[in-house]
């Protein structure tokens, strides 16, 4: 009788211990989220759209998760120090916001601090929105037809703006550049405010950017429209044709933004997230406020934001091989000279602004020198790294 005592004893309590293996699973996943969750953007506070998305949807995920959710800027180097941040975190709380830049990263910058097949994953793609050209309201051309006839005969003196190197201006107006045989000087900036301002003033021609952004300054006739990059026209802004319809078939950028989480996250957390912002998007008035901006609203599988990742780093990686610049400085120096005219007087003499474009493993940085007005040429000299 007591060796059968026993051997229940010992029986009930395998049982007991199989029982308690089993169940901690379901106990870890109920707990989570156990503190409040993190969403770090790469870009700066109050100044992008990738951080009014980001702070239109968190209260209500807050809502649904039972925790918080922050929203803490870490910009800087291109969106490397933000995204490197969210990579090397442990905690299980942590996520952040990518848009087009992430995906050009992944050729631009020699030597990224983190991997993304390794050290990141994909949960949802949440929005994206087109882009335009605009020009500034004193620049002759009034259609995009006449602004291409304009810069051929003018090739050099018109000058493009863009809110940063390696951003999807930037990109957009390498590509226009290529596809309509024309040629413009970038000029770099730090971020959209800065670049919309000065081309408000007339100090820039033309720049690709935000379409939410624009669409009030175009239509209260501050800057003329040329043409959005949809392959179809923008809800927002149907009476602007796209630039694949006036003959560039197949031109079409956009600025999306979407969440990443470190690879270390697991998968039943990563889905519950991505069901949680799909939710945020279909169920709330997140998403009428979003496209009440201009946004287009998306959502989805986290699996259709990572093949939407690897086309865009591939589109990206052909544009910068195609547009023969950025990658032959990519671990040095690059010295970017413009000469340029005052506008008080065309007969004045010529002004020089040098930008020093600086490529590191840890991003890409620019700073320039000298004033700014009516770019007429521009030379590129390399000065590799010791």
């Amino acid at each position: 009788m007591a060796n059968r005592t026993k051997r229940i004893n010992a029986l009930l309590a395998c049982v007991l211990l199989l029982l308690g293996v089993a169940t901690v699973p379901a106990q870890a996943q109920q707990a989570w989220p156990s503190r409040p969750v993190r969403i770090i953007v790469p870009f700066p506070g109050g100044g992008s759209t990738m951080d009014t998305v980001m702070r239109l949807v968190a209260p209500e995920l807050s809502k649904i998760l039972g925790q918080q959710v922050v929203i803490d800027n870490k910009p800087g180097a291109g969106t490397v120090i933000g995204v490197d941040a969210a990579a090397k975190a442990t905690d299980g709380h942590t996520f952040v916001g990518v848009a087009n830049s992430f995906t050009v990263n992944q050729t631009l910058v020699k030597d990224l601090p983190y991997n993304f097949g390794r050290d990141l994953q994909p949960v949802v793609l949440v929005a994206r929105t087109p882009n335009v050209l605009a020009a500034r309201a004193g620049l002759p051309p009034n259609s995009l037809a006449e602004f291409v006839a304009y810069a051929k005969k003018n090739p050099g003196k018109l000058s493009y703006a863009s809110f940063g190197n390696g951003t999807t201006a930037h990109f957009a107006g390498e590509m226009f550049k290529m596809m309509a045989g024309i040629e413009m000087v970038h000029i770099p900036y730090k971020g959209q405010g800065p670049a919309l301002t000065d081309l408000l003033a007339g100090n820039v021609d033309v720049m690709f950017g935000n379409l939410p952004d624009f669409i009030a300054h175009i239509k209260a006739g501050k800057l003329k429209a040329y043409g959005t990059t949809y392959l179809v026209r923008a809800p927002q802004a149907a009476d602007i044709p796209t630039i694949a319809e006036q003959g560039y078939p197949g031109f079409e950028t956009d600025s999306w933004y979407g969440l990443l989480a470190p690879a270390g996250v697991p998968k039943d957390v990563v889905d519950r997230v991505n069901a949680a912002v799909n939710k945020v998007l279909r169920e709330t008035a997140v998403g009428g406020m979003l496209t009440e901006r201009g946004l287009e609203v998306l959502g989805g599988g986290s699996a259709k934001f990572g093949d939407h990742l690897q086309a865009e780093t591939a589109k990206y990686a052909r544009i910068v091989k195609d547009a023969g610049r950025l990658p032959v400085c990519r671990s040095g120096t690059l010295v970017i000279r413009s000469e340029a005219r005052a506008k008080a007087s065309a007969a004045e003499k010529p002004l020089t602004m040098v930008t020093i474009c600086r490529f590191s493993p840890n991003g890409f940085n620019a700073s320039s020198t000298g004033p700014l007005s009516r770019p007429l040429r521009e030379t590129r000299t390399c000065m590799p790294d010791a």
